[in-house]
């Protein structure tokens, strides 16, 4: 479908798109209607359909959005050549990442259910493109005899949903600062590894 162009669609594309990223993620997908999406942007429920064909389209672009973004991102991350380095880079980043976008973190893994097959295996392809961004670093350090790693692929599902599960229960008003989870964070991937 093809979008509205000009400056009102530039800034209400994005209106839209940020309103359902907070409806999805305080109501969940399914409660949340199109009306109430265009009530929050402050159109009719009909003009939403000038920038998204439906709610399983813009369910879409939200996730895949986030994971485009995600791995965007890692690339322009420099890294040490080292597989320690490598790792810790890796690990630093994602604390660093999610804890910055806790809504688009939470509805990319709580609203996958939702997505209809076709949609569900592109963001899917994306979520392996940045598994294979760890379990590389785990191979190349395994082999390099840095890490004791039995299986690298169930190393990679491990340490990514530990790594994840920091946007959960972080609160800026905690007794830990960002840094120090970060911290926190690295040492048990550290150990994750055989690293002492």
């Amino acid at each position: 479908m093809a979008r509205k162009t000009g400056s009102h669609a530039e800034i209400t594309g994005p209106r839209i798109r940020d309103a359902a990223l907070t409806l999805f993620a305080q109501h969940g997908y399914a409660a949340v209607s199109m009306r109430q999406i265009a009530s929050e942007v402050g159109v009719q429920a009909g003009a939403l359909y000038t920038y998204t064909a439906d709610k399983q389209a813009l369910l879409f672009d939200l996730l895949e959005g986030h994971m485009q973004h995600l791995l965007d991102s890692w690339a322009a991350e420099p890294f040490p050549e080292d597989p320690l380095g490598r790792l810790e880079a890796f690990a630093r980043f994602h604390v660093r990442y999610h804890l910055d976008r806790p809504e688009k973190v939470f509805i990319s893994y709580m609203e996958l259910r939702n997505l209809e097959p076709e949609n569900f295996d592109v963001i899917e392809g994306l979520r392996r493109q940045y598994e294979a961004q760890l379990e590389t670093i785990l191979r190349f350090g395994s082999g390099a005899g840095v890490f004791e790693v039995l299986d690298t692929k169930l190393a990679t599902m491990g340490i990514i949903a530990m790594l994840t599960g920091v946007s959960t229960w972080f609160r800026d008003t905690g007794r830990l600062s960002r840094q120090e989870v970060e911290q926190i964070y690295w040492d048990m991937t550290r150990r994750a590894v055989g690293v002492a």
